[in-house]
């Protein structure tokens, strides 16, 4: 609607039927006068007329061949920027893009080309997003769309004022602004305002404008409020039934709450009628392939894992759950009102569908209210993944969300649930990573009113990263400074549309200003050594690891020494701690080997082949128990594919008369597929004899022999199992 005189020239064989015009009565929700009018366009004579017409009827592969060919009689900026429109609607990005590039080339100030690259990046949650639509509004500053954008940028990034704002620029360009009107219909749901006058004006502009009421519930699940969500795609559908994208978006959302059924409904309604943009079938996809998965339910949990493997998965994920369900209970004072349903993937797309277009995501696991989704260990690479914390991770966001009504800011839930990591046991939770030293070093942390856009729109690479560090960090310092009671009493004030500036004023008593002045003190001092010696640290142990491939090891154990404490949290690939180890190793000193790796282990490494030699160096020694304790650090890392590892920790747990966690190491080596199945299932039966299962030890001696039927210890097990117990021959007679 912006450009009527270049339209006009455009369609002047078509008189006063214009591509313009067809889009205004779609505009107004003039439908059946719209489609007619496309329908006429569909057979200009000028490909790029009928491109708009086909496009405008549905028709995208033909509209597609209309557009190629007016490209190719004259390929002008707005040509190409109306074919890059359509690719956008289309899901495809890539293509999209290219197209607006191309524009822009041919004229860097062609304001549509602008707008559409600031689109395809905002669907990215990309930070110059802003940054082009700005530049589109300088090119041409009564561009409608380019002026909502960055009102709805805004909301994204929490700045809900200049949302405002952005929006009353809109309206002042276009008093009929429809999205505009969405857009602060949408702050005022965000800020529990029932009475907002904005959607009754909308409709009053458009009466079937589904669009506006889809787009307030794309906000609230940005915003993590998901039930209220479905609502807003409800009413959306109640406008235009036939709008495809609110069906898809509302089946996902179902999903995300683990309401399959609805979900599957409108799914399928949306694939049936040719929407099918990859999170409709990738979601469909993913559904059908839930007869491949099992359920486990518990009193206040059910957890679905794969088939192939279930058996080993649940020994470990049903009691973690469990036990974290029971800690949070009584550290957050609340009681959770619905089961926590638990879904693990070990194929990380499947994963990742189950997150798609979610910002600021960790990609290890997410919460969705009471669901949580999350990788298997199987999904991702030894040492890669400590999937018990993210477990506690997610579950701490569930209880959250759910005692703040889903209004906690992202920072805090994240900071929190940070912090929880390491709170259980300091080891878990992720180290401190050099690009996160890096950005403290330069000065790069948000002011905590700001930190939410941290994790929504990163301005640079890892700043996602590097918010999920600084928001556990706040917790810790909020924690070490004032108590964990403080962080409680703050929770509840995030139960309402409140803003963080005004909860820091508010329940810490100082302005936000203060108390970013406070912590970035405070974590200097935390960090003083590793930001002091990290680009020194960085040369010296880049020296070591050269010295380790020529072997001069005394030069390692000199260099390792000096520099392993400058930055303890490394426990990344050739750490100071392996190379001193293999140092030591070498140089016959198993002893001192041993103490570099038990400090690995300490501070959080992961790698099982590294927890597996000491863990053999530790048994070696006759320290059975500490070996025991390092293969179950390993059990919440990556307890998969190693049946041998769990039949260790069984025998060991048998040494030390732990019953209970040897019968669970020898169930896990069985679940595991071991080379001696007899073996593993005799020792599972001699683990159940002592704890008094005789019922489960029968059964267990009988597979072994069942796998093995010469095998003599089995056989006397069974033999002693199934024989009376003999009389006691000190009894007294009558």
């Amino acid at each position: 609607m912006k450009t009527v005189a270049a339209w006009l020239l455009l369609c002047a064989a078509l008189g006063a039927q214009t591509p313009q015009e067809c889009w205004k009565n779609r505009y107004y929700g003039r439908n059946a006068e719209a489609e007619k009018c496309f329908e006429r366009l569909s057979y200009s004579s000028d490909p790029h007329v009928k491109a708009e017409g086909l496009w405008g009827m549905g028709y995208f592969e033909d509209a597609n061949t209309a557009f190629r060919a007016a490209a190719a009689i004259k390929k002008t900026p707005q040509v190409t920027t109306r074919w890059g429109r359509m690719f956008q609607e289309r899901w495809n990005k890539g293509e999209a893009a290219r197209l607006f590039q191309e524009a822009l080339d041919a004229d860097e100030n062609y304001a549509p080309a602008l707008l559409g690259m600031a689109m395809v990046l905002s669907e990215g949650f990309d930070a110059k997003a802003v940054e082009f639509a700005e530049k589109a509004l300088k090119a041409d500053p009564k561009l409608l769309e380019a002026q909502e954008l960055l009102a709805k940028l805004a909301i994204e990034d929490v700045n809900f004022d200049k949302a405002r704002q952005e929006a009353g620029k809109a309206l002042q360009i276009a008093p009929d602004a429809i999205d505009a009107m969405a857009i602060l219909g949408a702050l005022d749901v965000l800020s529990d305002n029932p009475s907002t006058p904005w959607f009754a004006k909308m409709d009053a502009v458009n009466p079937v404008h589904a669009e506006g009421y889809a787009y307030v519930a794309q906000t609230l699940i940005l915003n993590r409020r998901y039930l209220e969500a479905i609502e807003f795609f409800k009413k959306s559908l109640d406008k235009d039934p036939r709008y495809w994208k609110a069906h898809s978006e509302l089946g996902i959302s179902y999903m995300r709450l683990g309401m399959e059924a609805p979900a599957r409904k409108h799914l399928e309604l949306a694939y049936g009628n040719n929407f099918r943009d990859p999170a409709t079938v990738n979601t469909l996809r993913l559904m059908d392939s839930y007869k491949n998965y099992e359920t486990f339910k518990a009193p206040g949990l059910e957890v679905r894992l794969q088939k192939k493997e279930a058996d080993l998965l649940k020994l470990y994920f049903v009691p973690e759950l469990q036990k974290a369900i029971a800690t949070y209970e009584k550290k957050y004072r609340f009681k959770l009102k619905e089961p926590v349903k638990l879904e693990v993937y070990p194929e990380h797309e499947d994963f990742a569908v189950r997150t798609m277009g979610m910002p600021g995501l960790g990609a290890l696991g997410v919460a969705f209210g009471y669901v949580v989704a999350m990788d298997s260990p199987s999904g991702r690479k030894p040492g890669d993944f400590h999937w018990a914390s993210t477990l506690w991770h997610e579950l701490s966001h569930v209880f959250v969300l759910s005692a703040t009504q889903h209004r906690v800011p992202r920072w805090f839930t994240e900071g929190l649930s940070v912090h929880e990591e390491t709170a259980i046991y300091p080891d878990w939770g992720d180290r401190l990573a050099p690009p996160v030293l890096q950005a403290v070093k330069d000065k790069k942390l948000l002011p905590i009113a700001q930190l939410d856009r941290g994790f929504i729109r990163p301005a640079y690479p890892n700043q996602v990263i590097v918010s999920y560090f600084q928001g556990g960090k706040v917790i810790d310092f909020i924690v070490e400074k004032w108590g964990f009671d403080k962080v409680l009493e703050m929770m509840k004030a995030f139960s309402q549309t409140v803003a963080t500036s005004a909860v820091v004023e508010k329940h810490l008593a100082m302005k936000p200003e203060e108390f970013d002045k406070q912590f970035l003190a405070w974590l200097d001092a935390q960090l003083k050594t590793p930001l002091e010696k990290f680009g020194e640290w960085s040369k010296r142990r880049l020296a070591m690891v050269n010295n380790v491939k020529q072997k001069k090891w005394d030069d390692v154990i000199k260099e390792g020494r000096e520099i392993r404490d400058w930055y303890p949290d490394y426990v990344e690939g050739f750490s100071v701690y392996e190379m001193l180890a293999d140092a030591y190793e070498a140089k016959g000193d198993e002893k001192a080997a041993v103490a570099e790796l038990e400090q690995y282990a300490r501070q959080g490494g992961r790698f099982p082949a590294n927890l597996k030699e000491l863990a053999e160096k530790l048994a070696k020694a006759g320290r059975h128990k500490d070996a025991v304790a390092t293969l179950e650090k390993l059990n919440w890392i990556y307890p998969v594919a190693d049946a041998d590892y769990h039949q260790k920790q069984g025998e060991w747990n048998m040494t030390l008369e732990r019953l209970e966690p040897a019968i669970r190491e020898f169930q896990a080596s069985i679940a595991s597929k071991p080379s001696d199945p007899a073996q593993a299932h005799f020792q599972l039966a001699q683990a159940y004899r002592k704890a008094s299962q005789t019922d489960k030890a029968m059964e267990h001696v009988v597979s072994a022999l069942e796998t093995a039927p010469g095998f003599k210890p089995a056989q006397k097990l069974l033999l002693e199992l199934t024989s009376p117990p003999a009389a006691n021959t000190n009894q007294k007679k009558d």
